[in-house]
């Protein structure tokens, strides 16, 4: 009989392009991919990959071994997703998918609620620029930003939120020293990866061309409130913060929507449904935060009775 793990391994493998890039998907030793592959290999009767320079080829066997596989990956979700939507208690482990920012200046305290509310669900957040996938059940619920909506997979479960803005902001000494003639320079203060979006303009501020560069948005927030220049950030962060304030002059650019999405069967559950009805009521009540209409976080909250 075929083991499903090695199955997976191989999966990964193919899908990777090399057992290194599978090492790191599944979190194990590059030999532990190697020994899994053998196994099936040897099972099978037939060789799976060819090693080249630039990684590994599936041969013909493989090619028709990973058609079935994603075949049995496909019923495996299915089965697994029809089970756990027949499950309606309050209890058990609910995976929770969305950006760092996202998390950390906005919904946390929201989930932290819920938590108390239902004690006996075990909340994982998954915050990460990299979001988990709602198909191969790596989350249950995934809060994410799309600009077109279009680009939603179509097995994926959809409940629309606001619109959210971002805008130009620097810091309120930084802005007051600027106006008073203060000679020290005004940077962009960017996130490496994604540079200067195109939308954002200095506004009355003028800056030099040298930028600041961050990996990552703690990193930029907390350089724009020590007076180091500008930066683009979501109107919920920007206009919560009291010693920021936006850029004179300059436009407020929509980033996109804000939806709750989930899965198959798994949306069914009462743990999910439960969570998703909380935040989208939460969501609602932050729509003018997130346009930028500078409502502050406190004014917005009303507690949600539990049920």
């Amino acid at each position: 009989m075929i083991d499903w793990d090695d199955v997976r391994y191989f999966l990964a493998a193919a899908r990777g392009g090399s057992v290194r890039a599978a090492a790191g998907r599944l979190g194990v030793n590059h030999s532990t991919v190697l020994r899994r592959i053998a196994q099936l290999e040897e099972r099978l009767g037939a060789q799976m990959f060819e090693k080249l320079p630039s990684g590994y080829r599936l041969t013909a066997a493989g090619e028709e071994v990973l058609e079935l596989a994603t075949q049995m990956e496909t019923s495996s979700h299915q089965l697994e997703t029809r089970v756990f939507g027949r499950d309606q208690s309050v209890r058990g482990l609910l995976r929770v998918t969305l950006t760092p920012i996202l998390a950390t200046h906005l919904l946390i305290p929201d989930f932290a609620e819920f938590a108390r509310l239902y004690p006996e669900i075990e909340m994982e957040i998954l915050s990460s620029g990299e979001l988990a996938n709602l198909t191969n059940r790596e989350a249950d619920v995934a809060i994410r930003v799309v600009y077109d909506r279009k680009t939603l997979p179509l097995n994926l479960h959809g409940l629309k939120g606001p619109e959210l803005f971002g805008g130009v902001y620097i810091s309120r000494d930084r802005l007051a020293g600027w106006r008073a003639g203060a000679p020290d320079p005004i940077r962009w203060i960017i996130i490496s990866m994604h540079g200067i979006p195109e939308w954002a303009s200095e506004g009355e501020v003028r800056t030099t061309g040298v930028p600041f560069r961050t990996t990552d948005a703690a990193a930029e927030i907390v350089a724009v409130r020590q007076g180091l220049g500008i930066t683009t950030l979501p109107c919920f962060v920007g206009d919560a913060d009291p010693l920021l304030v936006r850029v004179p002059g300059a436009d407020l650019h929509m980033y996109g929507t804000l939806w709750l999405l989930t899965q198959g069967e798994t949306r069914k559950t009462k743990r999910v449904r439960l969570f998703t009805e909380f935040v989208s009521r939460r969501l609602v009540a932050y729509a003018p935060l997130l346009a930028g209409l500078s409502v502050s976080r406190e004014a917005t909250v009303q507690p949600s009775p539990a049920r």
